[in-house]
């Protein structure tokens, strides 16, 4: 039997946070808003661990939302601290002047759901540097991420800058700002002597474990004109940092996004067995941890997709339902079903020192 580290990382499944930098929305904001958005707003009603002990844990997968900042403030005075304040009633704790520093900023929701562990990316991503320079040999960690520039339409909430050439590049700047090329997997170590990326990932060129450990995957997660955006002057994604969510049978595919496990299954599993690595989701809008309802998370785990995401990798006690996500043997790590269905042990297979 291979050792883990000469088999592929595309060959492991792991268990990831949605949102993962997510506070939950001030209570009272959260009942004020409630009154007027009714149960939809369930569905915000969630939060996570800071992402360093989420690593700790076990979780190898973590998203990050961010928003476009470059001259700095323009998510300082969130709507929601305002109209806290003006009926008398108490905010919780908010950096203002992180918040006025230029950059990209981490929020869910601004103006709703703007409460967050880290307030700037590099304040993120030196969190993630800092554990994993603690964590030498841990598995690479994939972060997605989703680039926010949709505004709500009210009148007192802050309008979205959209991602432009000078975004993208400021994105990629920042990530190699904090993050060496030895703590990164991008694009092009994976594409190496062959002609497309995506024809490289067909091949399953993906790194060994070995050479993969104690490094970061970005993944970009958008489609359509803002990925062509990011894409653009990159053809598969040459110099870029992040990989995309780019359709396959172009030159960028290779990390797909196909969140509904049960509706997508089949498509999950090829695209696994063609090379691909794939993304889904475990559980959304908080449905399944209210219900109990465990067959979301079995599909995805049963598809295949390397990278399984929850809101719950820790039940909520809440809802009484006992609702959590963990794979079988009640881990977040184990050998890919698809692509490696022997049984193999597990006991080098992510070896962090915290872990």
């Amino acid at each position: 039997m291979a050792s883990a580290d000469n088999l592929r990382i595309n060959q492991v499944q792991v268990v990831g946070t949605h949102n993962s930098y997510k506070l939950p929305i001030d209570p009272e904001l959260f009942t004020l808003l409630r009154e007027k958005m009714g149960p939809r707003l369930d569905g915000l009603d969630y939060s996570h661990l800071p992402m360093p002990q989420q690593l700790s844990l076990g979780l190898r997968n973590l998203e990050i939302d961010v928003v476009y900042d470059p001259e700095g403030g323009r998510y300082a005075d969130p709507y929601g601290l305002r109209l806290l304040k003006q009926m008398g009633k108490s905010a919780a704790e908010y950096d203002a002047e992180k918040m006025r520093k230029p950059g990209l900023k981490v929020i869910h929701v601004p103006d709703m759901d703007f409460r967050s562990q880290v307030y700037t990316f590099r304040e993120a991503l030196q969190q993630l540097k800092d554990w994993s320079d603690a964590n030498p040999r841990h598995l690479p960690v994939v972060i997605t991420m989703n680039a926010k520039d949709a505004s709500i339409d009210n009148p007192d909430f802050v309008k979205l800058l959209p991602f432009d050439q000078a975004a993208w590049d400021s994105w990629d700047a920042e990530i190699r700002e904090i993050l060496p090329p030895a703590k990164l997997i991008t694009p092009d170590d994976i594409r190496g002597s062959y002609d497309t990326l995506e024809h490289a990932v067909q091949a399953h060129n993906w790194p060994t474990i070995g050479a993969a450990r104690g490094r970061f995957l970005f993944v970009l997660d958008e489609r359509g004109e803002k990925f062509k955006s990011y894409a653009e002057g990159h053809p598969s994604l040459q110099g870029r940092v992040m990989f995309g969510n780019a359709p396959v049978g172009t030159p960028e595919a290779a990390f797909l996004i196909l969140n509904d496990p049960d509706r997508q299954f089949q498509e999950i599993q090829h695209r696994v067995r063609s090379g691909y690595m794939v993304r889904t989701r475990a559980d959304a809008e908080t449905k399944e941890a209210r219900s109990g309802d465990r067959s979301r998370m079995e599909a995805a785990f049963a598809s295949g997709a390397q990278v399984v995401t929850t809101d719950y990798p820790k039940e909520d006690p809440r809802f009484g339902t006992g609702y959590r996500v963990a794979l079988p043997g009640d881990g977040y790590v184990r050998w890919n079903p698809l692509l490696l269905p022997v049984a193999r042990p597990l006991p080098d297979l992510d070896d962090a020192k915290s872990n």
